[in-house]
C-alpha cells in the first residue's frame, strides 16, 4: 500500500465514518421520536459507528472499487437502520420525515465541515491534512445525502416521494424496492446516474454552502 493511499484513507477516514454513522442515527432517533422503537430496541439508535459499519459495504466494497478503478469509481454503505414504518403514529408521513432525516444530517455535516474549513483559515492554520479533511467532509456528505436523495426506493428519496404520491402511484413506485439497488448500481456503472443527477446537484450543494459561509468568513476575517 503507497503512501499516498495511505494519506487518502486517512483524510477520508474521519468524514465518512461521521457521515455515515450520523445519517443511519438520524433515521433512528426521528423513528423513535415519530412512534417506533424498532431501531432502538435492537440498539442501533447509536452514535456508536460499529454499530453501523458493514465489513463488506463499508470497507471491503470502497477499497475494492478503489483499486480496480484507480480511484475513479468508490461506492458503499452501512447497515440499514430497522424501522417499522407501520409504527409511526402517522406511517405516511412519519416515513417522509425518517427517510429524509438521513440527507438532510448530512448536509448539515457539510456546513459544520465548511465552518470548520472557515475557523482553519480564519485562525491561519494551514495545516494541508486538516484542510483536505475539512474539504472531504463537505464533499463525502454532499455525494452522500445527494445519493440517498434519488427517488428510487430503497434509497430515502424514494421513500420520501412514495409518501408524497397519491396512494396507488406509491404503491407501483413501491414494487421497485427489490430491484433499486440493482438499478442504482446500473445507472451508476453506465455514468448516466452521476452525469444527471450526482454532479449537478452536489455542484449545487457546494454553491449552496459556499453562499452561507462566504458572508461568514467575510465577518471573522
Amino acid at each position: 500500500m503507497d503512501a499516498s493511499l495511505i494519506q487518502t484513507i486517512a483524510v477520508y477516514a474521519l468524514p465518512v465514518i461521521f457521515a455515515i454513522t450520523l445519517h443511519e442515527a438520524a433515521h433512528g432517533y426521528v423513528a423513535r421520536a415519530l412512534g417506533d422503537n424498532t431501531a432502538y430496541v435492537l440498539g442501533r439508535v447509536s452514535l456508536n459507528p460499529m454499530r453501523h459499519i458493514d465489513p463488506i459495504g463499508t470497507i471491503a466494497m470502497p477499497l475494492i472499487l478503489y483499486f480496480l478503478t484507480g480511484g475513479a469509481f468508490v461506492f458503499g454503505y452501512a447497515k440499514p437502520v430497522p424501522i417499522s414504518f407501520g409504527n409511526l403514529r402517522n406511517p405516511r408521513w412519519g416515513t417522509l420525515w425518517v427517510a429524509a432525516a438521513g440527507p438532510a444530517c448530512n448536509f448539515v455535516q457539510a456546513l459544520v465541515w465548511g465552518v470548520f474549513g472557515v475557523a482553519l483559515d480564519v485562525f491561519g492554520i494551514n495545516e494541508p491534512f486538516f484542510t483536505r479533511m475539512a474539504a472531504a467532509g463537505i464533499g463525502v456528505n454532499l455525494v452522500l445525502g445527494v445519493l440517498n436523495l434519488f427517488p428510487l426506493p430503497p434509497l430515502d428519496g424514494g421513500r420520501v416521494l412514495a409518501a408524497l404520491l397519491p396512494t396507488r402511484p406509491s404503491i407501483a413506485l413501491s414494487r421497485l424496492e427489490p430491484y433499486g439497488f440493482i438499478i442504482v448500481m446500473a445507472l451508476l456503472v453506465t455514468g448516466v446516474f452521476t452525469r444527471f443527477w450526482l454532479r449537478p446537484l452536489v455542484s449545487l450543494g457546494f454553491d449552496a454552502i459556499s453562499a452561507i459561509l462566504t458572508p461568514l468568513q467575510s465577518l471573522l476575517s
